[in-house]
């Protein structure tokens, strides 16, 4: 099914993310993109969802390609995942992650048009970096994006994230309070929303329909994944790990994916909720760690799932006129 990124929809679609292939494609090289797709033909979904690790260039002809080849395999590129840290201690690493977030976001528009969501993140959470520092620094470094976003017609989607693969520390916004913080401090523009994911406010310890209920109007995409911990590991075990003052690279070793609907989260509340706000962006699963059997029950189940909460008016409406 090629939908693109900014047709008109009366549902959700769904678009895959290869948690499973991470390493492989961005870090090891083992696996390229075209790889992936290729492999993704298999899978019940809509789009493909990509990440800025995944490229091994940023050149308009190598690009092109990668977007010949999602298109050919019958996909859109509805969102592009980017991790900027504009909260470093250091003003020409902030003003770097401006100039990365920028070139990412006409990536994101080459690769998918206007309508793109393209991921922005508040940074790290550095130790000598307050509170009040952090908002003022992450707010700086999105409002700088946005006017290109505005001009190319991309969506700046940032997320209650947890932690990028590769930093030392977790997200400098991950709690809720200072999460919707950050978010009421930018300006309404339909060039920027809520990246939702439902897993990471678990992580944080907060409740993924209370921060729902906050952002429900300004969410433009979502991650539907689902999270554990390893057996007799807590969240205050997690917490623990995060508070580290050297940190640690990549996510805590006590931390887990796996398939989508047999987590922790309530997806017939949270689906609810969307629906009932008009939601019909995009939702894009985060799974196969344990194979892609599992990423396609993923997928099952969420089709279902939509299917429950959204119903097909597109028939109904097509039987009025006839």
């Amino acid at each position: 099914m090629n939908l693109s990124a900014n047709r008109r929809q009366t549902r959700p679609s769904l678009a895959a993310f290869p948690k499973c292939y991470l390493d492989q494609i961005s870090h090891q090289r083992t696996m390229s993109v075209f790889d992936w797709i290729e492999q993704a033909r298999s899978l019940d979904a809509d789009g493909l969802e990509m990440y800025e690790g995944f490229f091994t260039s940023l050149d308009d002809g190598y690009l092109d390609d990668v977007r010949a080849a999602i298109a050919e395999a019958g996909f859109a590129m509805p969102m592009l995942c980017c991790s900027p840290d504009f909260t470093s201690p250091h003003a020409a690493d902030r003003q770097a992650a401006i100039d990365y977030q920028q070139q990412m976001i006409r990536v994101a528009h080459r690769l998918g048009g206007e309508g793109v969501v393209c991921r922005v993140l508040s940074g790290q959470r550095w130790p000598q970096v307050s509170r009040q520092q952090g908002l003022a620094y992450a707010r700086e470094g999105i409002l700088a994006c946005l006017p290109l976003a505005e001009e190319l017609g991309v969506i700046l989607g940032i997320e209650n994230h947890y932690k990028d693969g590769h930093w030392r520390f977790p997200e400098f916004a991950q709690k809720q309070d200072v999460f919707l913080e950050l978010v009421q401090s930018i300006p309404a523009s339909p060039h920027f929303g809520v990246q939702y994911d439902p897993s990471n406010a678990l992580v944080a310890g907060d409740d993924p329909l209370e921060l729902l209920q906050a952002v429900v109007d300004r969410v433009v995409s979502m991650h539907a994944s689902d999270r554990h911990l390893i057996p007799g590991a807590t969240l205050e075990d997690l917490t623990r790990i995060d508070a580290a003052p050297e940190g640690a690279v990549g996510y805590a070793d006590i931390l887990r994916h796996g398939v989508t609907g047999k987590g922790l989260n309530d997806y017939d509340r949270i689906f609810s909720l969307l629906s009932h706000a008009g939601y019909t962006g995009w939702i894009s699963i985060e799974d196969g760690m344990n194979g892609m059997e599992e990423m396609a029950e993923s997928l099952a189940f969420l089709r279902r799932k939509i299917a429950e909460h959204w119903p097909d008016t597109t028939k109904r409406s097509e039987l009025a006129t006839d």
